[in-house]
């Protein structure tokens, strides 16, 4: 079975979570029997950084970005097939939407443009809003990264019987003792800490995860936010009241990122919307207790005692849920067996395969 699969997100400002997503599955795909993947992109000078290298050879269209991504959604042309030649499946793995010649698989991670589009520009919400129209209209199958993505797209009007529920997975290992030991050297972590992961944006709710930091009233702890910058939000000055306990490390290589997130006490992540919540998946690997978001993506993650859901809009319910964490080692103690046991269940492995059954069912 041969497969184009969009990998386009690799050379954004900000690849994020559906670079990571696409990278994961390839490589795991990429070494199965009878599969041969194909990445497409747009023109490009320079290839991506190369922590988001793609696995698979790249055939690259004869536009740049936009104008690749306008002609898609607009003229409904080039094909894919333009730069790879004859495929079987054609998987978008990223929110633009290519014409179809072959079978059309989609990945919906979420809808979160619709939630509030005044936080997105007119050109954004037009490109979403014709993404998703041609989603709707065109694909075979679309995958979802979580249950609360799935009931977005259906009510979003998508034909439920083409919805298929592939919830992403984690990466790694725990890190050693020695990592984080060096990590915690590395960026000056010499005290207790709450640590936040994700790309600075308004759906991440950073206002509440600061707040609530605020009132846990404890001046032995810090604050530490990673991640690359995002927008509309001012990092250094929402946190400026927090003065020397705030910490921005900003973007860490994954080896890093994982010692930081094991290290730290608590993990604090009330994002409003998410279409899986990659950090949370990662932290229960790491043995980190977890607060985040009931009635989100996330809360799937850490159901059954593997972590801890709260209001998102409520500082003071997360600030309680912090402290429960921080103050009862052994409340504490059960949230990270249950998150690790939770973790294993959550692997690229598991989403490969069921990626790889949703290009069998479209070709069938």
């Amino acid at each position: 079975m041969r497969v184009a699969y969009t990998l386009e997100q690799c050379w954004h400002r900000v690849p994020g979570g559906t670079a990571t997503a696409a990278l994961e599955v390839a490589r795991r795909l990429s070494g199965w029997p009878g599969v041969e993947l194909v990445g497409v992109a747009a023109r490009h000078r320079r290839p991506p950084d190369p922590s988001w290298a793609p696995p698979v050879p790249v055939r690259v269209l004869p536009l740049p970005r936009r104008a690749l991504y306008e002609a898609w959604h607009g003229l409904r042309r080039p094909s894919v097939e333009r730069a790879t030649g004859p495929v079987d499946v054609v998987h978008a793995t990223g929110v633009a939407v290519p014409p179809r010649r072959a079978p059309l698989v989609v990945t919906v991670h979420d809808l979160a443009f619709l939630a509030d589009r005044r936080r997105y520009t007119r050109h954004g919400v037009r490109f979403f809003m014709r993404a998703l129209e041609l989603a709707r209209r065109d694909a075979d199958l679309v995958l979802c990264s979580s249950e609360a993505t799935r009931r977005e797209c259906e009510a979003a009007g998508f034909d439920p019987s083409r919805l298929r529920v592939v919830p992403l997975g984690v990466r790694g290992r725990a890190a050693p003792a020695a990592a984080v030991t060096v990590a915690r050297h590395r960026y000056g972590l010499a005290r207790d800490y709450v640590l936040w992961v994700g790309t600075a944006e308004p759906r991440k709710n950073l206002p509440v995860v600061v707040e609530a930091f605020r009132q846990l009233g404890r001046d032995d702890l810090d604050l530490v936010l990673v991640g690359p910058d995002g927008w509309h939000v001012d990092l250094p000055e929402l946190v400026r009241p927090l003065g020397e306990q705030a910490r921005l490390l900003g973007f860490l290589p994954v080896a890093d990122l994982d010692a930081v997130t094991a290290g730290a006490r608590a993990f604090c992540y009330p994002s409003l919307l998410e279409g899986f919540g990659l950090p949370v998946a990662d932290a229960l690997v790491q043995g980190t207790p977890v607060v985040t978001s009931a009635g989100t993506a996330t809360a799937e993650i850490v159901a059954d005692g593997a972590g801890t859901a709260v209001d998102p809009r409520d500082p003071a319910a997360v600030a309680e849920a912090l402290g429960a964490i921080l103050e009862d080692e052994a409340f504490a103690a059960g949230l990270v067996a249950a998150g690790r046991a939770r973790a294993a269940e959550l692997t690229w492995e598991r989403t490969a395969e069921r990626t790889l059954a949703a290009y069998a069912e479209v070709v069938a």
